[in-house]
């Protein structure tokens, strides 16, 4: 018991300590903002032209941020990609699934378009996938999606796909 109070005590610390860290350097960079219109310029020119990489950002929260103790929570859908037949289709693959196939997330990364027939993924690896002719789950733009989970239902027995990186389409059958 008095163990766990102690423990319990290092990780409220830690987590003030990261709390007051981030604080005085919001207040810093808004000072240097507020001081230095150029370099204003630049970060607005990073934040709203050159859209920055969600993943980046997100690798230096998980790596500075996310080791507060979490509850273990186990995964409720856990399918692989399962296919009956696939074949070219422009710029990807075509694959025959059974109607209103549940379709698992291939690798974990950001959503970064989304319609109401497709889903576009920018993976932790640098490839960027296209999901079309689906239903989304619950999931909205720029949610982080992690690998294996459900992303939602096909609308009819096809699922198309396609994968690109530095946009260049790739092979998918080395990603499927």
């Amino acid at each position: 018991m008095v163990k766990e109070k102690l423990v319990l005590r290092k990780e409220i610390r830690k987590l003030f300590r990261k709390l007051l860290y981030t604080i005085i350097l919001f207040l810093v960079g808004m000072i240097l903002i507020k001081e230095n219109p150029s370099l204003k310029q630049k970060i607005n020119n990073i934040i709203y032209e050159e859209s920055p990489s969600y993943l980046k950002i997100r690798k230096i929260y998980n790596k500075y941020f996310s080791n507060i103790k979490k509850e273990e929570t186990k995964p409720v859908f856990t399918e692989k990609l399962s296919y009956s037949k696939d074949e070219s289709y422009k710029n990807g693959v075509k694959l025959t699934v059974s109607d209103k196939y549940l379709v698992p997330i291939l690798e974990s990364g950001i959503i970064v378009y989304k319609d109401d027939n497709k889903i576009t993924i920018s993976q932790v690896n640098g490839i960027v996938v296209e999901y079309s002719n689906i239903k989304s789950n619950n999931y909205k733009l720029y949610d982080y999606i992690e690998k294996g989970k459900l992303l939602g239902e096909t609308k009819t027995n096809e699922l198309y796909l396609t994968f690109e990186k530095e946009g260049k389409y790739l092979d998918y059958k080395k990603y499927i």
